[in-house]
Protein backbone atom coordinates (compact mmCIF):
# COMPACT_ATOMS: atom_id res chain seq x y z
CA UNK A 1 0.00 0.00 0.00
CA UNK A 2 1.29 3.33 -0.83
CA UNK A 3 0.81 6.80 1.44
CA UNK A 4 0.02 9.75 -0.25
CA UNK A 5 2.71 12.84 1.00
CA UNK A 6 1.97 16.36 1.97
CA UNK A 7 2.66 17.00 -1.80
CA UNK A 8 -0.15 14.84 -2.99
CA UNK A 9 2.71 12.05 -4.43
CA UNK A 10 2.14 8.63 -4.53
CA UNK A 11 5.00 5.79 -4.97
CA UNK A 12 4.43 3.49 -7.49
CA UNK A 13 5.07 0.07 -6.08
CA UNK A 14 8.39 -1.73 -7.75
CA UNK A 15 6.71 -4.87 -8.64
CA UNK A 16 3.71 -2.98 -10.32
CA UNK A 17 6.00 -0.75 -12.17
CA UNK A 18 8.29 -3.29 -13.69
CA UNK A 19 4.89 -4.95 -14.91
CA UNK A 20 3.19 -2.35 -16.42
CA UNK A 21 6.67 -0.49 -17.83
CA UNK A 22 6.28 2.32 -15.70
CA UNK A 23 9.59 4.08 -15.46
CA UNK A 24 11.47 6.82 -14.15
CA UNK A 25 9.83 10.18 -16.32
CA UNK A 26 6.90 8.13 -17.62
CA UNK A 27 3.91 10.03 -17.82
CA UNK A 28 0.61 7.79 -16.51
CA UNK A 29 -3.36 9.11 -16.62
CA UNK A 30 -5.27 8.90 -13.74
CA UNK A 31 -8.82 8.30 -14.56
CA UNK A 32 -11.65 8.61 -12.51
CA UNK A 33 -13.83 5.08 -12.35
CA UNK A 34 -16.80 5.84 -10.29
CA UNK A 35 -15.57 5.67 -6.47
CA UNK A 36 -12.26 4.37 -7.54
CA UNK A 37 -9.55 5.90 -9.41
CA UNK A 38 -7.27 4.54 -12.71
CA UNK A 39 -3.78 4.84 -12.86
CA UNK A 40 -3.31 4.37 -16.42
CA UNK A 41 0.34 3.16 -17.83
CA UNK A 42 1.85 4.71 -20.84
CA UNK A 43 1.06 3.04 -24.14
CA UNK A 44 -2.54 1.89 -22.46
CA UNK A 45 -4.25 4.86 -23.31
CA UNK A 46 -4.13 4.03 -26.77
CA UNK A 47 -6.07 0.63 -26.12
CA UNK A 48 -9.55 2.75 -25.58
CA UNK A 49 -10.08 3.27 -29.33
CA UNK A 50 -13.69 4.36 -30.09
CA UNK A 51 -17.12 4.00 -29.33
CA UNK A 52 -17.23 1.00 -31.03
CA UNK A 53 -14.45 -0.91 -29.84
CA UNK A 54 -15.04 0.15 -26.60
CA UNK A 55 -18.54 -1.42 -26.50
CA UNK A 56 -17.33 -4.51 -28.28
CA UNK A 57 -14.49 -5.00 -24.96
CA UNK A 58 -17.59 -4.27 -22.72
CA UNK A 59 -20.00 -7.14 -24.56
CA UNK A 60 -17.08 -9.69 -24.43
CA UNK A 61 -16.74 -8.60 -20.48
CA UNK A 62 -20.19 -9.30 -20.12
CA UNK A 63 -20.65 -12.25 -22.00
CA UNK A 64 -17.52 -13.85 -19.66
CA UNK A 65 -19.12 -12.49 -16.66
CA UNK A 66 -22.28 -14.32 -17.78
CA UNK A 67 -20.31 -17.40 -18.41
CA UNK A 68 -18.83 -17.09 -14.86
CA UNK A 69 -22.54 -16.78 -13.37
CA UNK A 70 -23.46 -19.95 -15.14
CA UNK A 71 -21.17 -21.93 -13.89
CA UNK A 72 -21.42 -21.29 -10.46
CA UNK A 73 -23.66 -23.31 -8.13
CA UNK A 74 -26.48 -21.53 -6.66
CA UNK A 75 -26.55 -21.72 -2.55
CA UNK A 76 -29.26 -23.75 -1.40
CA UNK A 77 -30.46 -23.42 2.48
CA UNK A 78 -29.54 -26.95 2.74
CA UNK A 79 -25.96 -26.63 1.79
CA UNK A 80 -25.45 -24.52 4.56
CA UNK A 81 -27.58 -25.94 7.19
CA UNK A 82 -29.63 -22.87 8.10
CA UNK A 83 -32.01 -20.46 6.64
CA UNK A 84 -32.64 -16.91 6.91
CA UNK A 85 -35.97 -17.62 9.20
CA UNK A 86 -33.57 -19.20 11.31
CA UNK A 87 -31.35 -15.95 12.47
CA UNK A 88 -34.17 -13.55 12.98
CA UNK A 89 -37.56 -14.16 15.17
CA UNK A 90 -40.97 -13.08 14.05
CA UNK A 91 -40.02 -9.22 14.82
CA UNK A 92 -37.32 -9.24 12.58
CA UNK A 93 -34.62 -9.02 15.35
CA UNK A 94 -31.61 -10.92 15.60
CA UNK A 95 -31.82 -13.84 18.07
Amino acid sequence: MSKVTSKLQVTIPKVLAEEYGIEHGSEVEWVPAGEVIRLVPPGARDMRGDRATRLEIFDRATERQRQRQGRSKPRTPRSRRWTREDLYDGRGSAR
